[in-house]
């Protein structure tokens, strides 16, 4: 087999792949043994007459159809493994020449991952974070704890700070149209908790149980939705009840009210040992963001067109799941934003570069250190999900190939992230 080369980009290549009589005549008697089963060679009984007769009886174009494929599929991947490249894309065949079983010759233009000029990994170092936990933090679990265990009494008086208020509100631009998101029924507002916009809350200050009230309130400029960002929005707030909240006692037995425990010391201790697990979680995470950054920073990648669109597709996909679970389509969201779709996947290009980015160091920091993900690895993980999920079809979900196949991608991801760690806290 011959295989010439050409490279058309950094992350672009065309392959010319030649094979003769000695590179097809294996695959055209793996073909043929599909057929031995299933076609019926006079003299013979099924399944024992030789391949050359029922290369006689068989339907030609079927054979040749199904070697065509075999034939251009292995000889791709052999020139693959011959140029030691890396495809992520499926590969545009055009024929150049075929003689039957004989001479095959053909282009395959795919992207790859191209050369990848990384910094020196190993000598990167980073602090690792220390957390700590203060008694001040314990003591704000401990009063949303007595927040959530008062008693609630309903109160025929103006509303003060530290009173809950169940509310209808909805919100609405200038024109008076009704905003996605911005509406709520029933719901359980605590004056003073600072958990809506800044002004809202103040405005329900005074309020009593049947009051309606309506006023205007601008969004932060950096608030989570891009399309309410600095937006002024008219709220019409209808209050149901003014609830007095009458928080327990912090003491023993307020503890074994909160928590499996019998003693506020060791609710406490309990307290305690869960944040830090919570926060050194966090900090672990963001440590191992801020290795990848640095070593992103200093390395020299063209990153394939086609795996920034795959994952600016994935990223739309998660937003239109969130913007459903909101109550609010993809097109009434473009609206909102005042973008057209295309100029919304641009606006998404820059982080879906820096990701696909990330996820491509790894893949070849985890190449160059020999990182590899035992079937022992994997099957523990899997066995670890299934015992998360009740429902038998989930856990069915995580016996299929692709989805198996993402397990191990994490798993190698995390041995790799280990790995710098161990590096860069030396």
């Amino acid at each position: 087999m011959r295989v010439a080369r050409q490279d058309n980009s950094p992350t672009n290549i065309t392959l010319t792949v030649a094979g003769e009589a000695a590179d097809l005549e294996p695959i055209r008697r793996h073909v043929l043994g599909h057929f031995k089963n299933t076609v019926k060679v006079p003299g013979f009984r099924e399944g024992k007459a030789p391949l050359e007769m029922v290369e006689k009886y068989a339907n030609q174009q079927r054979v040749m159809d199904e070697f065509m494929e075999h034939a251009l599929n292995e000889l791709y991947r052999r020139a693959v493994d011959d140029e030691q490249i890396r495809p992520v894309s499926t590969p545009n065949v055009k024929l150049k020449k075929f003689v039957p079983y004989t001479e095959l010759e053909f282009e395959a233009e795919t992207e790859i991952i191209g050369p990848a000029k990384l910094p020196d990994y190993k000598k990167l170092k980073l602090a690792k974070p220390k957390v700590d936990i203060t008694a001040k933090d314990v003591n704000e679990v401990i009063k949303s704890l007595q927040t959530r265990l008062a008693a609630r009494e309903s109160v025929d008086r103006p509303a003060k700070d530290g009173d809950e208020l169940i509310i209808d509100f909805s919100g609405s631009d200038s024109a008076g149209k009704a905003i996605q998101g911005a509406d709520g029924k029933d719901y359980p507002l605590i004056l003073g908790s600072k958990q809506f916009i800044p002004g809202f809350e103040e405005n329900l200050v005074g309020a009593k149980a049947g009051d309606t009230k309506k006023f205007d309130v601008t969004f932060p400029e950096d608030y989570g939705v891009t399309a309410l960002r600095s937006k002024k929005v008219t709220f019409k707030v209808e209050v149901q009840k003014v609830q007095e909240l009458k928080e327990p006692k912090v003491d023993d037995d307020f503890a074994k009210k909160a928590g499996p425990v019998q003693t506020l010391a060791e609710l406490k201790s309990d307290i305690k040992k869960q944040l830090k697990e919570e926060r050194q979680r966090q900090a672990e995470a963001e440590y191992q963001n801020e290795l990848v950054r640095r070593i992103a920073e200093k390395t020299v990648m063209e990153v394939p067109k086609s795996l920034i669109e795959e994952e600016i597709g994935r990223m739309e996909d998660q937003e239109k799941q969130n913007l459903a679970y909101r109550g609010q389509t993809w097109q009434e969201h473009l609206k909102d934003e005042g973008i057209t779709e295309a100029q919304h996947r641009e606006r998404q290009r820059p982080d879906a570069e820096g990701r696909v980015k990330a996820g491509l160091i790894l893949s070849e920091i985890a190449e160059r250190e020999g990182v590899k993900v035992t079937p022992e690895e994997l099957e523990i993980r899997r066995q670890i999900l299934k015992g998360q999920y009740q429902d038998p079809q989930m856990q069915a979900e995580l016996d299929k190939p692709e989805n198996l196949r993402d397990i191990e991608s994490r798993l190698l991801t995390e041995k790799t992230l280990a790995k710098l760690t161990e590096y860069a806290s030396k």
